[in-house]
């Protein structure tokens, strides 16, 4: 998976090891030692689906779900965005936090898991999650949080590795039936939405980082109308 997830208050410089980090230690521990395996785990270029989603989109407020090491959030943030970024990853977000910082670009830092995060309720124009690693829960809980920060007129722009949902279970452990899939949220969708792209396309790619060997992304752009 290529981004991830990530509660406390938004901080504006890196993130300290007790900042208030609220949600499962284990996952926290998790991505902490995913990034510190290697100096640099993604390829610190923007997505290609959000670089083309977003071309036409007017900057404003964006929520940046699983930012890793910041690539999407500084380059929204270069195009005159007001960033709020969200990670669970310490390692990852002090990262971030840096290139952000040598960049003279102001972020948001969120260091939490999206559902425990405390974040103004339908207060963003964007709402950008690409590949996040967002566990699925009974009552739907990471599809709903997704939903309940855009804003009236905003777009839920969610990117996926096409085919990942119906693999089966890894001897690693990963299991594709433990995470949310873009389908999940688009059958939440009601007549408060509008769906302005539901399709499988070629992934446009960065060279290098974790996840450069899938081919194809599912693409889920929605509007909220009201």
């Amino acid at each position: 998976m290529t981004d991830n997830i990530a509660a406390g208050s938004p901080a504006p410089d890196i993130p300290s090891p007790a900042d208030g980090y609220v949600a499962d230690p284990a996952v926290r521990a998790e991505w902490d030692n995913r990034y510190a395996e290697r100096q640099q785990l993604w390829s610190g270029r923007p997505n290609g689906a959000l670089v083309a989603e977003a071309a036409g989109l007017t900057p404003g407020r964006v929520l940046d779900v699983g930012c890793g090491e910041g690539a999407d959030a500084v380059w929204l943030a270069r195009g005159g965005w007001d960033v709020t970024a969200i990670e669970v990853s310490g390692v990852a977000l002090e990262r971030a936090a840096g290139h952000a910082r040598d960049a003279g670009l102001a972020v948001h830092w969120v260091h939490a898991a999206l559902t425990e995060a405390v974040l103004p309720p339908a207060s963003f124009d964007l709402v950008s999650a690409q590949y996040p690693a967002l566990l699925r829960t009974p009552d739907a809980a990471a599809e709903r949080a997704l939903l309940a920060a855009v804003a009236p007129g905003g777009v839920l722009l969610l990117v996926h590795h096409a085919g990942m949902d119906t693999h089966q279970a890894h001897d690693s452990g990963f299991d594709p039936a433990d995470y949310v899939w873009p389908s999940m949220v688009a059958d939440l969708l009601d007549d408060d939405w509008e769906v302005e792209v539901d399709e499988q396309r070629p992934r446009v790619a960065p060279d290098g980082g974790a996840g450069a060997h899938h081919t194809d992304d599912v693409v889920l752009r929605v509007r909220r109308l009201r």
